[in-house]
C-alpha cells in the first residue's frame, strides 16, 4: 500500500509560476469543449504569473495543497459576491492538476478551504459551478453541498448555465 502525504499552506508569491501552470492545465482539462476555445484561452492567458503574484501579494486568499515538493493544486477563497445569498463566504476555485485528481487530494483541499472560512468567521459559504461540468457537480453534492441558486454566464457567444451550491 502506498500512502499519499499532502499538506495545505497559504500560497506565497514564489508559487506563482506553478499556479498559474496548474489554473491553465486544469482548465484545458476541465473546460476544453465546454468553453469556446478562444474565450478560454483568453481567460487562461490573463492568469500568467504575473496575475497570481500581484494577487498573492495584494493578499487573495489563496491555499495551495502540496505533494512532496510539488504545487499539485490550489483554492481562492474569501467574502460571498453575491449580496442574495446568506451564506458569508464563497470558494471562487479549487483545481488540482489533473494527474491528481481521484485521489482524495480534492477532498482535502475543499475541506481546508472550508476550515479557513470558517476560521475566518464565514458563516456558510457558497460556490458556483457550470452546469456542465458533471464532475464538479458530482464531487460537490458528495460533499453535501446543496443547490440553492442558478444563472449563466457568457463567453463570447455562447451562454452556459450554471449552479450554485452552498453549506451552512
Amino acid at each position: 500500500m502506498y500512502t499519499i502525504t499532502a499538506e495545505t499552506r497559504r500560497a506565497l508569491p514564489e508559487d506563482a509560476t506553478k499556479i498559474s501552470m496548474i489554473h491553465s492545465e486544469s482548465w484545458r482539462h476541465a473546460y476544453g469543449g465546454m468553453i469556446p476555445h478562444g474565450a478560454l484561452a483568453r481567460m487562461i492567458h490573463r492568469r500568467d504569473a504575473n496575475w497570481w503574484a500581484t494577487a498573492i501579494r495584494r493578499s487573495t486568499l489563496i491555499l495551495v495543497i502540496e505533494v512532496g515538493d510539488e504545487i499539485a493544486g490550489y483554492a481562492t477563497l474569501g467574502p460571498n459576491r453575491v449580496s442574495t445569498f446568506h451564506h458569508e463566504g464563497e470558494i471562487y476555485e479549487i483545481y488540482l492538476k489533473p494527474e491528481y485528481q481521484g485521489i482524495g487530494l480534492g477532498s482535502k483541499l475543499f475541506s481546508e478551504a472550508r476550515n479557513e472560512l470558517k476560521r475566518r468567521g464565514y458563516k456558510g459559504f457558497a460556490l458556483w459551478v457550470l452546469a456542465d461540468n458533471d464532475n464538479a457537480i458530482n464531487f460537490y453534492e458528495n460533499a453535501g453541498g446543496r443547490a440553492i441558486a442558478t444563472g449563466s454566464e457568457h463567453f463570447d457567444e455562447q451562454k452556459l448555465e450554471k449552479i450554485a451550491y452552498a453549506w451552512d
